[in-house]
């Protein structure tokens, strides 16, 4: 059974998308928020700007590190959650939920055949953390 949701795709860098019509909604997943620990800050882009696949759009800092966050497709950031940059905690309680990041207009749909299931990231994860 799997713990995270199966209507997002999932990249290696611990990104999700749940894609609706021609845009996607993107946040970090369970696994990457509890590797962080107690979130502090989150950095977003502004509405507006141009993101490539794979490319990093915003940071996350946490007690233990900052990590950058990655845009799974090409696309213009439509919106971006003024909560969870006024709350960042929001991402340790909620990261598939009420803590997405950023909403984006989809440019090249076919990038989100490159994406992994719910179940191939179960697979992704358990699989690194064997390691």
């Amino acid at each position: 059974m799997t713990k995270n949701p199966e209507d997002c795709m999932y990249t290696k860098e611990h990104e999700w998308i749940r894609v609706n019509g021609k845009t996607g909604t993107v946040g970090i997943t369970h696994y990457a928020q509890k590797q962080l620990g107690d979130i502090v800050f989150v950095e977003l882009p502004k509405v507006g700007d141009h993101f490539d696949t794979n490319e990093s759009f915003g940071t996350v800092e946490s007690v233990k590190a900052v990590s950058e966050i990655y845009c799974p497709v090409a696309g213009d950031v439509t919106e971006i959650n003024e909560a969870v940059v006024n709350s960042p905690e929001l991402l340790n309680s909620d990261p598939h939920g009420d803590a997405w990041l950023i909403e984006i207009k989809i440019q090249n749909p076919p990038d989100l055949e490159e994406l992994m299931s719910a179940e191939a990231y179960d697979e992704y994860i358990h699989d690194e953390a064997a390691e």
